[in-house]
């Protein structure tokens, strides 16, 4: 899964700098910029998930 969110993340980074060179694509920098933001609140928000499920397993 980790990979997946690497990938994700990458290419969010590659449609922003591409929309940004490319000024009339600029609506790609806005959509890199959004699944930039949303892929690393999906990866704190599964990680915290993932800290909970183990500390109910440890007790």
């Amino acid at each position: 899964m980790k990979i997946l969110l690497i990938v994700l993340l990458v290419a969010a980074i590659a449609l922003g700098i591409l929309g940004f060179l490319i000024k009339a694509a600029l609506w790609l920098a806005f959509i890199g910029i959004v699944l930039f933001v949303g892929t690393i609140a999906f990866w704190v928000l599964r990680s915290k998930w993932n800290s909970r499920g183990q500390d109910v397993e440890a007790r």
